[in-house]
């Protein structure tokens, strides 16, 4: 009786702890808080400051009051619109919001991945020929950040590596999403020489269509490809069906294994021999992380490559604030 006794104590202690704590976060929030116009223009400074390419600019287009929070919807050009999150105080950002209804079945982000922008661990295991799998969503901006800083890597390295574009198993950006993660797979898989000429191209202005006629891609064997792998996980099936969804966003199920594998929680997530790592985005920084992995470096290893990071998105140009922590679902 009394272990019972002291044990509904402490729970009682706990609770007004915590009471008091949030009261705290909520009283902190309610007196400094900058209000939702300053919030705009700050977020918007910040954005453009740090993430986007020089002559482009980011704009928020939206901003309401969620879960003690600014949501702001953060319009980023090529008709990417980003949902994000600003404390009302106007000091922390955060690049996107991921609903966790169906604990479950939504993903989580509790192993550490590229996105947090850590540097690269130092017991990267090493081998011969070092396994480098980058998961992306295709129109994830930060994605394609990393995807711009890892090409020249890749192209210096070439078959010193064994390396493969794989895809989240959710999609945050629409059917759209779930289509082009399709091409891209297909024309890795299939017509794997022209893969990085259709990347670089698509990075530019997300025009697949185009690309893929620059590329030199034979679209009736893709479109073939594509066909098979979409009736195989019924990627587009379960989309209009409202199937097999990952909160509130649709599942991609082609690297469903490998997701589960590494736990990845979001775009972008590095593996290197099977251990996931956090560089910065830039070539030079990427180039070392991979060269940390081989038992004996090549010489490809010492290649010169740029120190400055791409910017967030689709375009050319560089990030003026340097490499970014965000990601899409982290």
């Amino acid at each position: 009786m009394k272990k019972n006794k002291k044990i509904i104590i402490g729970l009682i202690a706990l609770i007004i702890a915590a009471a008091i704590v949030l009261g705290g976060i909520s009283l902190y929030q309610n007196r400094n808080n900058i209000g939702p116009e300053m919030a705009r223009l700050k977020t918007e400074t910040f954005i453009n400051n740090n993430l986007m390419q020089a002559g482009t600019k980011a704009t928020i287009s939206e901003i309401t009051k969620a879960y003690g929070l600014y949501k702001v919807k953060v319009d980023i050009g090529s008709a990417q619109k980003v949902d994000s999150y600003v404390t009302r105080d106007g000091k922390l950002f955060f690049p996107q919001g991921l609903a966790m209804d169906g604990a479950a079945s939504t993903p989580t982000a509790s192993t550490p991945t590229a996105a947090n922008n850590q540097a690269a661990p130092v017991d990267v295991p090493k081998t011969d020929k070092p396994t480098v799998e980058l998961f992306v969503m295709s129109y994830c901006p930060y994605g394609t950040q990393i995807e711009k800083g890892i090409l020249p890597v890749i192209k210096a390295l070439g078959n010193k590596i064994k390396y493969e574009l794989k895809f989240c198993d959710y999609a945050m950006h629409g059917e759209k999403e779930l289509r082009e993660n399709l091409t891209q797979y297909c024309i890795q898989k299939e017509q794997n020489s022209k893969f990085d000429a259709y990347l670089t191209c698509f990075l530019k202005a997300s025009d697949s269509a185009s690309c893929l006629a620059s590329a030199g891609i034979n679209t009736s064997k893709n479109d073939a490809c594509v066909a098979k792998t979409d009736s195989e996980f019924k990627v587009i099936d379960n989309f209009k069906s409202n199937t097999d969804f990952r909160g509130t966003y649709p599942g991609f199920n082609v690297y469903k294994a490998d997701n589960a594998k590494y736990n990845v929680g979001g775009s972008p997530t590095l593996v290197i021999n099977g251990k996931t790592v956090s560089p910065a985005r830039d070539s030079a920084s990427l180039l070392k992380t991979i060269c940390a992995a081989f038992n004996n470096q090549p010489k490809e290893c010492s290649t010169v490559l740029s120190s400055a990071a791409p910017s967030a998105g689709f375009g050319e140009g560089t990030a003026t604030g340097g490499g970014t922590a965000a990601g899409c679902g982290q």
